[in-house]
């Protein structure tokens, strides 16, 4: 779990350092403690650019979130203990310029996954990036990820950890910006026990 999040903070850094000038929307899904994120804005050059929306389900992590924020003086990340599947809670976000789903897509079903992947089109600006993790154990369903996010019109920039049991990957959106429908869901959170024993 350390290299997947060494891993998923580099891709973080050289999005940021990739994306354009000026004010940047970062969204985080199911976000845990916001250890990727927040370990990179720490020290980042793009660090006061970034508003960004990190959400989970579990207070004490949303509680940690705010507390590490503070600690490290960025004014604009808000922490939202809520469901994350819920397209509601990113309306102010949308269209980000980077969407964090690390942790998600082994903890749903694969038709979810596809679903997430099409809504994430509504989540992601045009240019827009989504990095994301999936382990690589059987069925590996990495590959067929990725063609379900170059049919969304995502183009994949970035890929590491391909000799490892995880994957994790970087896309940039490239088609039209669409508004959010505040009452669709993205997922239902079955979890990766539950997934293994079906």
């Amino acid at each position: 779990m350390a290299l997947r999040l060494a891993e998923v903070q580099n891709q973080i850094a050289l999005s940021l350092n990739k994306a354009p000038s000026g004010p940047l929307r970062v969204i985080s899904v199911c976000a845990g403690q916001g250890r990727d994120l927040l370990g990179v804005l720490q020290s980042h050059f793009r660090r006061d650019d970034v508003s960004a929306i990190l959400i989970d389900l579990e207070e004490q992590n949303t509680l940690a979130i705010q507390s590490a924020a503070q600690k490290l003086g960025l004014k604009n990340i808000r922490a939202l203990t809520a469901d994350a599947s819920k397209m509601e809670h990113y309306v102010t976000m949308a269209p980000a310029d980077l969407v964090l789903m690390c942790g998600v897509f082994g903890n749903i079903s694969d038709k979810d996954i596809r679903r997430t992947i099409s809504l994430s089109r509504r989540l992601c600006g045009h240019g827009g990036r989504i990095i994301w993790t999936r382990h690589r154990r059987n069925p590996d369903m990495v590959p067929r990820i990725c063609s379900w996010f170059h049919a969304e019109k995502f183009e994949q920039e970035l890929s590491a950890a391909e000799d490892k049991d995880y994957g994790v990957l970087t896309h940039r959106y490239l088609g039209k910006t669409r508004p959010i429908v505040p009452d669709e869901r993205m997922f239902d959170f079955v979890g990766y026990r539950s997934l293994r024993e079906a």
